[in-house]
């Protein structure tokens, strides 16, 4: 039920990712999580007994009368249509990333969460985490100056050694921009604000791979996407990066953010984790080198769902939420302009800009978000 200090949500979904958003609940009490659902009755059951819910079908978690947060954690290809369906049932909808597969489908979600009163949230909410927002103290400061350029990398050799289901993530919807530039790109525009323009060029070095993990060995899988996508980030407050996001690459040792300021540098941490190592290069300083920066904020364990208590907390006091829809369209926006850029052969003119979010306050406890 919701409270005056609680939001009643129900999850859809109840994939292995949603185990975490049940242990995040924990931590935020703004979160009562009454009921979750699945297309698979056993899964959601399963997940209702073990973290203390009902486990309803998909239809009774939208009608329920004290539920307002619907958390989707559907697949990719489900996002719009079931995100509309919550909509549409009058509750507001936290989403995990992408928001849409389609870029279109997504406009349509927020454009009918406006017309009807409601909020979209989107993951991803690793940007919330210690190691990014100490980032994002370090260039709010000023201490490294204007950011004017940087670069972002996610190399690796894909998923198909790990995985147990690798052969999604070369058909549409998957690739290593939609599935991990949303964590890189998001903290960027948290550190840096929006994107204004993107060119980039995209390829695949394999027309087909061969699955090694012990569920699909020896599966031969079809490349329908590109693999490797270089690009150039045109920034609005001016700053240029350069991203890479490869699933061709065997090895490499490059940091994952780096922004590179008119006083400065700082060494950004993975964004796809909550934690991490955080330095900076000061110009001024003596020795002139690489320093270790101790994190300034909570949350550096793994804490998915921090996003959607966010949200809760601002449906609660009427604030701005941080992980909203308008920055997953935009992107998801900036996200196909990468192959469109590569398809066209000219620079990409990103529609979309939504504010920077609010960085967290200091001084937070555990369990707190203002």
């Amino acid at each position: 039920m919701s409270t005056q200090n609680q939001i009643g949500v129900g999850i859809i979904g109840c994939g292995k990712i949603s185990q975490a958003y049940f242990d995040g609940a924990k931590t935020f009490k703004v979160l009562n999580i009454l009921a979750c659902a699945d297309l698979n009755e056993a899964t959601a059951k399963s997940q209702a007994e073990e973290n203390g819910c009902a486990a309803l079908s998909i239809e009774a978690l939208l009608a329920h009368p004290d539920i307002q947060l619907v958390i989707n954690l559907t697949i990719p290809a489900a996002h719009a249509a079931v995100s509309g369906d919550v909509l549409n049932a009058g509750k507001h909808v936290y989403c995990e990333k992408p928001l849409t597969v389609d870029l279109e489908d997504a406009r349509k979600v927020l454009a009918l969460a406006e017309s009807k009163g409601l909020l979209v949230g989107c993951a991803p909410d690793t940007f919330f985490g210690a190691g990014i927002q100490t980032s994002r103290e370090i260039v709010d400061s000023g201490a490294i100056g204007t950011i004017h350029s940087g670069t972002a990398f996610m190399l690796s050799p894909g998923v198909e050694s790990w995985h147990p289901n690798p052969g999604f993530y070369y058909l549409k919807g998957g690739g290593p921009v939609l599935d991990m530039a949303p964590y890189y790109l998001t903290a960027l525009v948290n550190l840096i604000g929006p994107i204004k323009r993107v060119s980039a060029i995209t390829s695949k070095a394999y027309e087909t791979r061969t699955a090694t993990c012990k569920e699909h060995a020896g599966e031969v899988l079809p490349v329908e996407v590109n693999t490797h996508a270089s690009g150039t980030l045109e920034f609005h407050s001016g700053a240029v990066v350069t991203a890479v996001f490869s699933f061709d690459v065997h090895a490499a040792d490059h940091s994952p953010i780096q922004l590179y300021g008119t006083e400065g540098s700082v060494k950004v941490p993975d964004p796809n984790t909550f934690g991490g190592s955080v330095e900076s290069f000061i110009a001024s300083d003596e020795p002139r080198e690489w320093k270790p920066v101790e994190l300034t904020r909570p949350y550096a364990d793994n804490m998915r769902g921090i996003g959607a208590a966010d949200m809760a907390c601002a449906l609660l006091s009427g604030r701005p939420h941080r992980a909203s829809g308008a920055l997953a369209c935009h992107v998801l926006e900036v996200m196909h302009a990468f192959d469109q850029s590569s398809e066209t052969g000219r620079a990409i003119e990103i529609e979309s800009q939504p504010e920077r979010p609010a960085a967290l306050p200091t001084g937070l406890a555990e369990g707190d978000l203002d």
